[in-house]
């Protein structure tokens, strides 16, 4: 297999196949069992994937709650002291709820494996199907599945270090007062905790957007698809890094369109107040976010349709366009 450089790789040209794909796939004929099926399958793809939060936290008159006679972060006394008061009611409750929340996140994370390559048998060939892809790429998705635990885990390790450093830094300006070493140290280890935080981001992109179609095309081994994008990777890195830095511009445009259509939907209806509370359950939060993708179905074709045109453009061996929909390594 081939694996120097092509003479032409462009995060450009696949915009406007990536477009056509999606007229084609969902509006040639418009057909709404085909809409609804794709859905299925692009709303798997994504099943159990959240955002973050942020938090801004202000001090009153500039003072630093740490540091000896610092005042005391608001209402942690009252939190300290109710933790205390029901502690073994706490301990039953999280020894009840935890194992609950894992085998419903490793549930989740299954079928999100299982649902990649449907989803990608779908939009590579314009296949309104479930069961064949299901079967089909069932070692596929059971192989993902198994590597995205694996990761978790070793990424949770990773980063509890520098995350443990943090917290140590933190208890010892409490302690000793707010020094320019101590701010050094909370500054070095947050900006270690970043790094390691893109780092696994990539891991993440790199699996879904180029590690997936390898395995779509030639093994059902996640392992195997890793080593030949790595190949691919050592000759083409300044190509990958320009991938990834616009694929945050299309993120950002795709975020941006998403936020308008949120606008007007929960101010055509009234329904944010009711959302946010009903999003308190899982099922119907789960219920939601399947309404949602069908509503952002052409924004989510046309992401994975880029990907896998960008991809297509290293040579026909990456190319799943070629693959006929029922077809497929199995």
């Amino acid at each position: 297999m081939d694996y120097q450089r092509p003479q032409r790789v462009s995060v450009l040209d696949p915009i406007e196949p990536a477009i056509e794909r999606v007229r084609l796939i969902l509006f040639q004929p418009f057909d709404i069992s085909k809409w609804l099926t794709i859905g299925f399958c692009a709303w798997l793809a994504i099943l159990g994937q959240g955002g973050g939060s942020g938090f801004n936290f202000r001090f009153p008159g500039g003072k630093h709650p740490f540091g000896p006679g610092g005042p005391e972060i608001p209402g942690l006394s009252a939190i300290r002291e109710i933790i205390l008061t029901h502690l073994p009611l706490i301990i039953i409750g999280a020894a009840v709820i935890i194992p609950i929340i894992i085998i419903i996140g490793l549930v989740l994370c299954w079928l999100r494996s299982r649902g990649q390559f449907m989803f990608v048998h779908c939009v590579a060939g314009n296949a309104a199907e479930v069961t064949i892809p299901w079967k089909k790429f069932s070692r596929h998705g059971n192989s993902l599945f198994v590597f995205k635990i694996v990761f978790s885990i070793i990424s949770m390790m990773i980063i509890l270090i520098p995350i443990v450093l943090v917290v140590i830094t933190f208890i010892t300006l409490q302690a000793a007062g707010l020094t320019v070493a101590g701010v050094a140290g909370v500054m070095s280890a947050g900006f270690v905790v970043f790094l390691v935080a893109v780092a696994l981001l990539l891991v993440v992109k790199f699996t879904n957007d180029f590690v997936v179609p390898i395995m779509f095309l030639q093994t059902s081994s996640v392992v195997a698809g890793w080593r030949t994008f790595l190949k691919l990777l050592g000759v083409n890195k300044a190509r990958i890094v320009l991938y990834i830095l616009f694929q945050i511009v299309i993120s950002m445009v795709i975020s941006f369109i998403v936020l308008i259509i949120y606008f007007i939907g929960f101010c055509a209806c009234c329904l944010s107040c009711c959302i946010s509370i009903l999003l308190i359950i899982p099922l119907v939060n789960l219920v939601v976010l399947y309404f949602v993708t069908l509503v952002l179905l052409p924004l989510i074709t046309f992401k994975r349709a880029y990907s896998l045109f960008y991809f297509s453009q290293f040579g026909p061996q990456f190319n799943v366009f070629t693959v006929q929909a029922g077809a497929g390594q199995c």
